[in-house]
C-alpha cells in the first residue's frame, strides 16, 4: 500500500508507526470498496511471510487476537529480518540475520513468501535483486512525509504489469514481475 508520493507508512490506523512524527496513520481507511475486498480477501489467504523487524513487532503485538480477519496469519511461517531480536512467543516465527539468509530462503523448497510492510526491507531485496514481484495498490493521495517504498540502492530493473484494477475509489491495484534489465533507447516522433 503506496501513496502516489511512494509513502508506505502506517497504512492501518494512527497508532500503527508513528516513528519520526508521522502523523497520517490510517491514510487508506477511506478507499475501500467491494472490489478492493476482494482483491484483499484473496491476498489473505495463508502463506509464508517476510517481515522487517519493526513490521514484525506491530504485527506481533496485533494479529495474534486478530486472526479471524486473516485467515492462516498464525499459521503461517513469519520470517524475520532482524539483527536484535532472536525470538518470539508468536508461533512459526524463523528469525534471519542477512540477506545472505534470505537468498537461502528463496532458493529452498515451498511456496511463495510474501512481504507485508517492511520498507526498509522491500529496499534490501530490491538492493540485492531478491525481489521476484511487486503487488502495489497505489493510493490516490499525496502526504509529503513518511516512509517510503523506493530510496537510494535500488538497482535499474524492469518488471512487467501481469495484472492490474482500478477500484471504484481510484486505488490502482498492479502486479509486477521481475523481467530483467532496463532496456534504454531513443524515443521517436
Amino acid at each position: 500500500m503506496i501513496t502516489l508520493d511512494g509513502v508506505m507508512q502506517a497504512p492501518g490506523g494512527p497508532g500503527e508507526d508513528t516513528s519520526g512524527g508521522f502523523k497520517y496513520g490510517g491514510w487508506t481507511s477511506s478507499y475501500g470498496d467491494e472490489l478492493f475486498g476482494k482483491i484483499m480477501a484473496e491476498e489473505l489467504k495463508p502463506a509464508d511471510y517476510l517481515l522487517g523487524r519493526k513490521t514484525f513487532d506491530i504485527f506481533e503485538s496485533y494479529w495474534p487476537q486478530h486472526a479471524d480477519f486473516w485467515p492462516g496469519i498464525n499459521d503461517g511461517t513469519k520470517y524475520v529480518l532482524s539483527q536484535t531480536k532472536e525470538k518470539s512467543d508468536w508461533k512459526n516465527t524463523v528469525f534471519l540475520k542477512s540477506p545472505a539468509d534470505i537468498e537461502k530462503l528463496k532458493h529452498s523448497e515451498g511456496g511463495d513468501i510474501h512481504v507485508w510492510g517492511s520498507s526498509k526491507l522491500i529496499q534490501l531485496l530490491l538492493k540485492h535483486d531478491l525481489a521476484d514481484e511487486l503487488r502495489l495498490k497505489i493510493y490516490p493521495v499525496l502526504l509529503g512525509e513518511g516512509k517510503k517504498l523506493f530510496e537510494n540502492g535500488t538497482i535499474p530493473t524492469a518488471f512487467t504489469l501481469t495484472e492490474s484494477h482500478v477500484t471504484s475509489k481510484g486505488v490502482i491495484i498492479a502486479y509486477y514481475k521481475r523481467a530483467g534489465e532496463v532496456v534504454t533507447g531513443d524515443v521517436e516522433a
